[in-house]
């Protein structure tokens, strides 16, 4: 599986290019080590001894996702997140997720957040699923209280640890690049529960 090389190669690219404006050693020795981790993750799947034959792709492609709704008093949340994951092996896994979701809070704070992620899974047990996926979306906030907007571009790179039966993962993951002051996401620990088909 070259192509999985090569794309892994431009997307490191591409994150290093957008991470060089922190300077922080500490941080940059942590990135380090995460994309050590996504290429020894990946790196199973570009040598697996049963490689599917070819006209075969589609049998290994599962599907999946989230969706959420809340609504309460002047309260409305609505979260789509569908994603399709690529099973190289019984142990590695990778895809794409897209991600759309609209918040408004009386009227007083609305936010709409769009974009799309890559999502690395490794099974080193059947009931383990170690994951990482890169985040990249569009926040649009507007504080109506303080008449004040902000768009800007959010990434997010979650490290994960779950407890799978089947096609079902409960657990949580981290964000190691959260920003508590951009009023993204309240917390850098998160509960998932992951469900393809």
């Amino acid at each position: 599986m070259p192509f999985i090389s090569h794309y892994f190669g431009y997307f490191y690219v591409l994150i290093k290019k957008k991470l060089d404006m922190f300077k922080n050693v500490f941080f940059s020795d942590r990135i380090k080590w995460i994309f050590a981790f996504l290429g020894m993750l990946l790196t199973p799947a570009s040598n697996a001894q049963n490689q599917a034959p070819k006209g075969d792709f589609w049998n290994h492609v599962s599907f999946g996702g989230g969706l959420g709704v809340s609504v309460g008093s002047g309260y409305t949340d609505i979260l789509i997140a569908p994603s399709a994951i690529y099973n190289f092996n019984d142990y590695v896994s990778a895809g794409v997720g897209l991600q759309g979701s609209h918040v408004k809070f009386k009227n007083e704070y609305t936010s709409n957040i769009y974009g799309g992620s890559l999502i690395g899974l490794f099974n080193p047990v059947e009931a383990v699923q170690l994951s990482a996926e890169l985040e990249e979306v569009r926040v649009n906030q507007e504080f109506k209280v303080l008449d004040y907007k902000r768009n800007f571009w959010n990434t997010a790179l979650y490290l994960g640890a779950g407890y799978r039966a089947d096609n079902v993962t409960i657990g949580f993951r981290y964000n190691v690049l959260f920003k508590k002051d951009d009023f993204v996401y309240s917390e850098a620990f998160m509960p998932f529960v992951r469900i393809y088909f």
